[in-house]
Order: C-alpha cells, then structure tokens, then sequence
C-alpha cells in the first residue's frame, strides 16, 4: 500500500465532491479533483494539496484531455459524482428531446464512459469505482413523484454500472453505487436531513470498508444496502 492513498473525484467546485476532496485530503489522502469551469472553484483551490483539472464529462473531448494528463496515474479510489438534477416539469411527459438527452447524457451514461476510460488505471485488488447514485434510482421507491425524470437517471445509472461490471475483465475493482443521503445542498435544498460533512464521512467510511470487497453494491453512507 501507498505512503498515500490517492482519489480521483470528478465533479468537485461544490457540495458532495467539494466535501469528499475535503475529508479525503484531511485524512492523508492525494486528491485529484475535476471541475467544468475552474474560475468557479475557489473554495475547491483552497484545499491543501489538491490538484484541479478541467473537465466538462459530457464532452468527449474534454475526456480525452484528462485522460492524457492524467495517463499513468494510479488510483485507489475513482468517485463520479457529477450530475444534474434535470429540466423541472409538473408532468415528467412535458420534457423536451434536449432536455432528457441532457439529463440521461450527464447523468447515466457520461459517468460509464468515463470509468471505462480509467478503469486500468484504478490499483489492482484493492481499488474502488464509485457511483453517486441515489436511494431514488431504486426502482422500488415510490417517492418524488416531482422528480420522475431525476429518478429514472439515477435507475439509469444504475442499470448501465450493471452493464459496465459485467463486462470487467480480471482483476476488476470493487464498484459501489452510493446515496449520500438527503444532504443540504444546492440540489438538496435547506430543508434535508443532514449536512455535507455528516454525509461524506459516511462515503469515506465505506470506501474504506469496502475496499478489496469485490463486487457491486448498492449502499448508503452508513453503509446500509439498498434494494434495487
């Protein structure tokens, strides 16, 4: 094992990536973060030690950037969690063709493409790839009817990292598809349970706990598993 472990966190000006970068750089960590527009990070440049990269996931050619600049890096844990809460409608059926690419684009299926690009690049045996995925991408949660579209991203999402282990060859990481919990955040809102550093110390437990598990789980960040 490393002096340092080392992530990866793509989506990190703000909100659950800017905590995780945070709680991950405080406990030892070499943290790579990616923002879309680095004049918008200034909290995220303020953490000790972390290195900023540029990257818009939806574009193809933004990918091909990270990857080059980040060829040959190796790293113990890769956490997607950028997304897009989507084009708010009272009727779900009223979203445009733009809108639904947009949100399955950027929700479901960029963060695949993204961890096909890096999967080799995760440490054999005990490296992990992390979805933020949400207890509303269960298929058996009725809730949030508001927020049909949102949910049927997340169980997108869902189903496309199902795809993707399948198709892992040996030596294939540990995969997790995470819900933070219902997090005070700008897509939160003020009125969720809990705040952002409650929610990440979670993730980073199961990260930790999961490592070299093998696998895919749906957990929360307690580390409670969700049914799918």
């Amino acid at each position: 094992m490393p002096a340092n472990k080392t992530a990866l966190i793509i989506g990190a000006s703000r909100g659950l990536g800017l905590g995780l970068v945070k709680r991950l750089t405080e406990q030892g960590w070499e943290v790579t973060a990616t923002v879309r527009d680095p004049h918008k990070a200034e909290e995220l440049k303020a953490v000790p030690g972390v290195h900023l990269q540029t990257l818009d996931m939806d574009e193809q050619s933004s990918l091909e950037v990270l990857t080059h600049n980040l060829k040959g890096q190796v790293y113990d844990v890769l956490f997607v969690n950028a997304g897009i809460m989507g084009p708010k409608h009272d009727n779900p059926t009223d979203a445009t063709a733009g809108e639904l690419g947009q949100l399955f684009l950027t929700n479901a299926v960029a963060p695949i493409r993204l961890a096909k690009r890096f999967v080799n690049q995760i440490r054999p045996n005990t490296g992990i790839i992390a979805f933020m995925s949400s207890v509303l991408g269960s298929v058996t949660m009725p809730d949030a009817p508001e927020m049909a579209l949102y949910k049927a991203s997340k169980a997108a999402l869902n189903s496309m990292t199902n795809t993707f282990v399948t198709q892992l060859g040996d030596n294939k990481p540990t995969v997790l598809s995470m819900h933070p919990g219902w997090v005070r955040t700008a897509m939160g809102g003020e009125g969720a349970d809990i705040d952002v550093d409650t929610s990440v110390r979670g993730l980073v437990e199961q990260l930790e706990r999961f490592a070299g598990e093998g696998g895919h789980h749906f957990v929360n960040y307690k580390g409670e598993t969700i049914p799918w």
